[in-house]
């Protein structure tokens, strides 16, 4: 009896052990399963092939354009339709054009879920630069510097990052106005914060 009853004790004393270790670590025990719910599906601002929505046509060339997010802008691959064009200058305005309808269009979904938006917004239309402005130039429908800042910089990262619209990654962009181009830079200052003033470099 007194070993039934002594070997009893030790086992309590282990419970009261395990027990006073338990709450000493800050675990609480429980008898009911917790669901902490499904692991995140995927990382802010990134996007993968399958999340961008296909744009079926012909002959594809990659491009990158501009997207904000996070309060930043960040790059997505995107694909444009093929100019044909050999003459250079009308194959720079004809990807400005394709380059800007990217912008200008809603984010795909997986763009969306993934934090992607778009400040760029209609009526707003790309034109070749007129005469007497420098080669390369581009012309928007609208004064460049009445778009929102992040409209902006979105347009000009998106020109200074592809190779056709690019110079020397620049951009060079004017309005519709008798206003002289001006030629925006896309930094990694720009990038962190697109609500901030386009810096300029001189046109010629």
């Amino acid at each position: 009896m007194r070993v039934r009853e002594r070997r009893a004790a030790v086992a309590l004393a282990g419970f009261a052990v395990v027990a006073a270790v338990a709450t000493g670590c800050g675990i609480r025990t429980t008898s009911v399963p917790v669901d902490a719910g499904a692991a995140p599906s995927r990382l802010p601002c990134s996007v993968s092939g399958e999340d961008v929505e296909p744009r079926a046509q012909a002959q594809q060339v990659p491009v990158r354009v501009f997207l904000v997010c996070a309060s930043g802008l960040e790059a997505v691959d995107r694909t444009v339709a093929e100019t044909g064009d050999k003459d250079p200058a009308g194959s720079r305005v004809a990807v400005a054009r394709a380059l800007l309808n990217q912008l200008l269009a809603e984010p795909a979904p997986g763009e969306r879920e993934a934090g992607f938006t778009t400040s760029v917004e209609g009526p707003l239309t790309v034109s070749a630069g007129r005469e007497g402005d420098p080669e390369g130039a581009l012309r928007l429908s609208r004064q460049p510097e009445d778009l929102p800042a992040a409209a902006l910089s979105q347009i000009v990262c998106t020109y200074a990052e592809n190779g056709t619209t690019a110079d020397g990654g620049t951009a060079l962009l004017g309005g519709p106005g008798s206003y002289p181009v001006r030629r925006y830079a896309c930094t990694a200052q720009l990038r962190e914060r697109p609500d901030s003033a386009v810096p300029t470099r001189p046109a010629a």
